[in-house]
């Protein structure tokens, strides 16, 4: 039986898709040289059918495993990667590349504002368990935003401290309402640390945001990027797993903070995931920018139908998330019951607002996923507090994209 899309949505669809050609133009544009570097560095490190094998128990001399961390490396442009499926989130991966480069006595400097929810436990802000930073010595600053957008003056005050060694900066805008940020603004903020503390050790959060660009913030003046292989560069394969790449001292101390101090990335098993990492790192190009695509047209739907949307449907992309504020909790919560209905996996399943592990509200979250949690697979979801704001990502082929967006205008139209 076809999905029941009536004529309104349809015309709503076929005018949206004619008005963005010249953006997936842009977006292929991008694919297409992020593909070429990709495969570059596929063929520069000789990639075999035995890298494919996995490995048991310690994992020793896992030359698929090894040989993917040098392959990171290559496409971030970076010394070192360490690539692994032990890292259970992002949130996991950037907390051992934090406990990596700081000690007891150090400072933590946020660039843009307070971190993603789940952070906010990792450095102590808020009390979500025992072993935070803050629990053991390491201080915090954050640089609040100025006009909704980075302060570089206060910045540059904040990190002059000796004592600041690292700096944060969250690419994407997490549940904020500030604006992603480009590869260039990163590097703008890069170079008012780099005036101000030398030594101070620069980490992006590079979630949602790998291959939106043709170039890594690591490639503009970071020191280390960090994400979930379940998102962008897992290319919809990946099972589990992150990544960190950077510098190698700072690479190898968030290796030390994820197995143990002289074990460090000696030891971790791949249990038969290495084909999946590298066939969904291979596909990751093609497969983030379907996602930008859908990101684009759920955009261009909803402004036709008078909502207001971030990044605007003609805007240049730096992440997957596209904003939809709806302004209120029931029109939120119909348009995430569309998104579910347009996923392949508990399609028959409605969202409901819920106590997840991590926030400081109710989250309602639409997701029907090959991968539990895949961000890079279509899903929706959203705080439940004001202003009400709707953040979808993801869309494995633009086309299953295209489809659930339309199921969920279709939803919020059935329902007003």
């Amino acid at each position: 039986m076809p999905l029941q899309l009536s004529d309104k949505v349809l015309a709503l669809a076929a005018q949206a898709q004619a008005d963005l050609r010249p953006q997936f133009d842009r977006i292929d544009a991008i694919a297409e040289e992020n593909t070429r570097k990709v495969l570059s560095a596929f063929q520069k490190h000789r990639v075999a059918e035995g890298y494919f094998a996995g490995t048991t128990g310690y994992g020793y001399d896992d030359l698929g495993r090894d040989k993917l961390d040098e392959i990171y490396a290559d496409i971030f442009g970076t010394e070192d990667a360490l690539v692994r499926v032990q890292f259970v989130n992002g949130t996991h991966a950037i907390t051992c590349a934090l406990f990596g480069a700081l000690k007891p006595g150090d400072i933590l400097v946020s660039a843009v504002g307070a971190p993603y929810d789940t952070l906010l436990g990792v450095i102590g802000v808020v009390p979500k368990g025992h072993g935070s930073l803050m629990e053991y010595g390491v201080g915090y600053r954050q640089v609040e935003l100025l006009d909704n957008a980075p302060d570089k003056a206060g910045l540059a005050a904040a990190v002059r401290d000796p004592k600041v060694k690292a700096v944060l900066i969250q690419r994407s805008k997490g549940y904020s309402t500030r604006s992603s940020l480009s590869v260039a603004e990163i590097s703008e903020l890069c170079a008012v640390v780099r005036e101000n503390n030398p030594d101070a050790a620069i980490l992006v959060d590079n979630c949602y945001g790998e291959f939106v660009e043709t170039i890594e913030p690591t490639q503009a003046g970071a020191d280390l990027v960090v994400g979930s292989l379940i998102k962008n560069p897992g290319g919809g394969l990946a099972p589990a797993g992150g990544y960190i790449a950077g510098r190698h001292d700072l690479v190898e101390g968030a290796a030390m903070r994820l197995t143990a101090p002289g074990i460090g990335r000696e030891c971790g098993a791949s249990l038969g995931s290495n084909r999946s990492l590298y066939q969904g790192l291979f596909l990751a190009p093609h497969t983030t920018a379907q996602a930008v695509k859908t990101a684009v047209f759920a955009a261009r739907m909803m402004e036709l139908l008078g909502y207001k949307t971030e990044p605007a449907s003609d805007a240049v992309r730096h992440d997957i998330i596209q904003m939809i504020h709806f302004g209120s909790p029931e029109p939120l919560k119909r348009f995430c019951k569309g998104i579910q209905f347009g996923a392949p996996v508990d399609s028959y399943v409605t969202p409901e607002p819920w106590d997840m592990p991590g926030y400081d509200c109710q989250v309602i979250m639409a997701a029907g996923a090959f991968i539990q949690g895949a961000s890079i697979e279509l899903s929706c979801d959203a705080p439940m507090r004001e202003p009400y704001t709707a953040y979808l990502q993801g869309g494995l082929t633009y086309e299953s994209g295209k489809a659930g967006v339309m199921l969920a205008v279709e939803e919020l139209l059935r329902e007003s």
